[in-house]
């Protein structure tokens, strides 16, 4: 295996096991850089490079530091350093992912149903299971 298929791989591998620890799909990290999952997808199938704009991307969006990602061992300045670590638990970046592509309507209504929501668990009331 030659130097740029062995570097392919090894970014692929640290991406797969960023996204699956910040519980994130495929599709959610490729909305969150800018690409199309099929893109994304070939990119940690170790089939394709990243281009140095969408690698910093990628290293901000899965904080993961650029060292870490090129298999260069530790990094002594990693991401979060940088940038905070992300403490939103999973099901929170999925939304926030989502969120752009809304029209202003349903921006608005999921708001309100944000809101009724914080509000009855802030008076005590129990919500029904989802």
């Amino acid at each position: 295996m030659d130097d740029l298929e062995k570097l392919k791989r090894t970014i692929g591998t640290a991406l797969l096991g960023a996204r699956e620890r910040a519980g994130l799909t495929q599709a959610d990290v490729a909305s969150m850089v800018g690409l199309a999952p099929a893109v994304y997808g070939r990119i940690e199938r170790g089939q394709m490079l990243p281009s140095v704009p969408t690698l910093h991307h990628l290293c901000v969006s899965l904080n993961i530091s650029a060292n870490l990602l090129l298999g260069l061992g530790s990094d002594p300045m990693p991401v979060s350093s940088i940038v905070p670590a992300p403490i939103d638990p999973p099901e929170l970046r999925r939304l926030a992912s989502i969120l752009p592509s809304l029209s202003p309507g349903a921006l608005r209504t999921l708001a309100a149903l944000a809101s009724a929501i914080a509000l009855k668990k802030r008076l005590g009331k129990s919500l029904p299971p989802p």
